[in-house]
């Protein structure tokens, strides 16, 4: 740590020291005045705003799904302690968490990048159509980064301009509110400037997703009217369920009428844009090819992470029916190389679990938004402003789909907490349930309550016998609902202040 600060300070010293006597920047240095020319220019720099959600969705799963009732970890017996992955998991996360961390860089790489290509595209001559859809997809990123650290750390600085020094890297956190107003400012933008999906290039977000995470935004402020009109206009742009529920997330159908948002991966290029996540959500195998197909070059002992839970399970109302069921969970029985561990119908992540041809290679892309998501939003509002039957209208679409009957709820209540646990199992393991728990205002109860199952029964929740959690696992309060402000951001800010309780 200290020669980090020494480092920086030689650096800064160096600085000062040059700027007087050296005026020409070397004809080898790339700037944002040198590289900013064309449009060619910008449709790069928008692509490198998109390349950070990849490492960004590689620990979310952690983070908000693992977080939740639906899925744990395969306790590891030969271990001495926690890992990084678990402690989100059992509520034991310290401020120096690595992917908390990565969370937060990853996002504001994401906003640093918008802000530069914001700062600059204007100043270049290109044709003004190409132009507000680059601009449309900067805004709708860094709104969407804003949105992802609301609410994950709750108000955090926000920025919109380039950084011209290290001194401008610092601000305070701005409250709650004018992160929102930003947030919101951004993607009505984002819903002016970008086209339609029919319009749009492969896997650039389009005015749906826009208007999709305004709708979301609403949502979470509990302003229903303004989150029903946002979501109605995501209605008449195209997007369509698909017909069976696990050709959704198929690499080969990448790109299909459900699909509004979802980060992108590629297998096969000599690039590190492969997606190896379905891997993690695996049994821990010697030789994972009795599922996935493909050997190992070597041993392989990775894997046991975001294990549906007995209480997801329990959740199907009716597992021989509900074709997401079958799509979504797989099930294993044979030996483990973990201490203690024997699988016996153990349950595993089904749907990213699709052919590929190089082990720990694979394109399956992680959704973000679907137009599920849209119609059980627009549920969700419909049913909060007291209109029940268009509601379990847009909540029927989600069930036939699936291959279940019609719900008929007689009252609010009974029509919120259906379309909460449609939501459990219509967008399980897509990193949503941890978040519904926070703002329906259910999630210190619902932990609390489920900490206490895994303790009185540790080894239904895939503790070898013997094992258990720490006494200090599971102890929910308000303080959880935020994760901490990453420890280095409290060193080197002095105007960073940490989230209660940490």
């Amino acid at each position: 740590m200290k020669n980090r600060f020494l480092l920086a300070g030689l650096l800064l010293l160096l600085v000062s020291a040059c700027k007087d006597f050296l005026d020409v920047v070397p004809e080898t240095v790339l700037t944002p005045a040198s590289f900013y020319q064309s449009k060619a220019d910008f449709e790069q720099a928008v692509g490198g705003i998109y390349a950070p959600l990849q490492p960004l969705y590689n620990q979310d799963w952690i983070l908000n799904e693992m977080r939740s009732d639906n899925t744990h970890f395969v306790f590891n017996i030969a271990q001495r302690g926690p890992k990084p992955e678990e402690d989100p998991s059992t509520f034991t996360i310290e401020n120096n968490n690595r992917n908390t961390a990565g969370k937060w860089t990853n996002d504001y790489l994401i906003i640093a990048r918008a802000n530069q290509v914001l700062s600059t595209i204007d100043a270049v001559d290109f044709d003004q159509a190409s132009k507000d859809n680059l601009k449309g997809q900067a805004y709708f990123l860094r709104a969407f980064a804003y949105f992802d650290l609301l609410k994950n750390f709750g108000g955090v600085p926000v920025f919109l301009e380039p950084a011209g020094s290290y001194k401008d890297t610092f601000k305070p956190r701005a409250d709650i509110a004018e992160v929102y107003k930003q947030i919101i400012a951004d993607a009505e933008q984002a819903t002016k400037l970008l086209p339609a999906k029919t319009s749009q290039a492969a896997g650039r977000v389009a005015s749906g997703a826009a208007y999709t995470l305004l709708g979301d935004v609403y949502i979470n402020q509990k302003r229903w009217p303004e989150a029903e009109t946002a979501l109605k206009l995501v209605t008449g742009q195209g997007y369509a369920l698909v017909a069976e529920y696990g050709d959704v997330f198929k690499p080969t159908n990448e790109g299909n009428s459900e699909i509004i948002f979802d980060v992108q991966y590629a297998e096969g290029t000599s690039q590190a844009v492969s997606n190896y996540m379905p891997y993690k959500f695996l049994p821990v195998l010697t030789d994972p090819s009795v599922i996935t197909g493909v050997k190992p070059s070597s041993s392989n002992t990775d894997g046991c992470y975001n294990t549906p839970t007995p209480d997801l399970l329990a959740a199907y109302e009716d597992t021989l029916r509900d074709k997401r069921y079958k799509a979504s969970i797989g099930f294993y029985s044979g030996t483990s190389p973990l201490v203690g561990v024997t699988y016996k119908n153990t349950p595993y992540i089904k749907k990213y679990q699709f052919p590929h041809a190089r082990y720990g290679e694979t394109g399956v892309n992680w959704p973000v938004y679907r137009y599920a998501e849209v119609l059980l939003m627009l549920a969700e509002a419909a049913n909060e402003q007291g209109r029940l039957g268009d509601a379990g209208g847009f909540l029927n679409q989600v069930r036939t789909r699936a291959g279940l009957p019609n719900v008929t709820a007689t009252n609010q209540t009974t029509l919120r907490d259906a379309i909460l646990r449609e939501r459990r199992i219509e967008l399980a393991f897509e990193n949503k349930r941890w978040h519904d728990l926070v703002r329906s205002g259910l999630a210190v109860k619902t932990m609390s309550e489920y900490g206490a199952r895994i303790k009185a029964n540790p080894q239904k929740y895939y503790y070898p016998l013997g094992s258990a959690p720490a006494a200090a696992a599971f102890n929910v309060t308000e303080r959880d609902l935020l994760y901490p402000i990453p420890i280095g951001e409290i060193i080197i800010n002095p105007d960073m202040k940490q989230n209660p309780g940490y």
